[in-house]
């Protein structure tokens, strides 16, 4: 099977076989637990505490991805759910685990894809596959200046009791239009709620996190890939 990956977002950066599973990567995002010491006044604030505080994390994720309708039926949605782990800057890890296990890793210098039914890996730079996208967005630099030069960056109004913020991507070239995060205020500050991504393609994948983990310690190998004995590697 020949894999796509331009990875704003992962559905349509690597895509299964069988046409099976569109992974978002969310990537791109990801996103974990967010601590500050003091209650946030906006969603803008809360992202930047996030990035200030949260050098590694682990949470596990439920993801929900929504086709746009076509021909008057009704948009088709998508349940995933796994474990999400990250480590500034840009190393990260999408262990998806329902309806079918997949792995996705940057390690900094690859973004790798393991189809475990398969047993097929894709393997992609991962300074051309991410770009601007949420997992670019969530997992760099602890310095929001940073983002700031491939993102338009704004808070959103309060909902459903959550603080949220918006990511515009500056680049016109790649798939993902905008991002929303949403932050829960906590006895320990901020913790990031959700986090929705809309693409050009007009797919919108909704991605929860729970069971925050900030900092935990890993060895300095966590995020290294070795394709497994066997597997089919595919260089695109």
């Amino acid at each position: 099977m020949t894999s796509m990956i331009t990875l704003p977002s992962v559905a349509h950066a690597l895509r299964c076989a069988a046409g099976r599973t569109w992974v978002y990567g969310l990537l791109g995002g990801l996103m974990l637990s967010v601590w500050a010491c003091a209650a946030t006044a906006n969603g803008l604030d809360a992202l930047e505490q996030f990035m200030r505080q949260a050098k590694s994390g682990r949470a596990q994720f439920s993801q929900v991805v929504i086709s746009p309708p076509k021909e008057g039926k009704v948009g088709r949605s998508k349940t995933s759910s796994g474990i999400f782990e990250f480590e500034r800057p840009g190393r990260f890890r999408f262990i998806y685990q329902k309806p079918f296990a997949q792995t996705l890793v940057a390690d900094g210098q690859t973004l790798w894809m393991y189809d475990v039914d398969l047993n097929q890996v894709t393997a992609r730079k991962q300074s051309q596959a991410l770009g601007s996208s949420p997992a670019a967005l969530l997992t760099s630099s602890s310095d929001l200046k940073v983002l700031q030069a491939d993102f338009v960056l704004q808070s959103e109004p309060d909902k459903d009791g959550l603080q949220w913020m918006r990511a515009t991507p500056k680049s016109k070239e790649g798939q993902i239009q905008s991002v929303l995060a949403a932050f829960r205020s906590t006895d320990k500050g901020p913790a990031l709620a959700v986090m929705e991504v809309q693409d050009s393609f007009g797919q919108r994948s909704v991605m929860t996190f729970s069971a925050y983990e900030t900092n935990p310690a890993w060895g300095a190998d966590h995020f290294q890939f070795k394709p497994p004995a066997g597997a089919d590697v595919v260089r695109p």
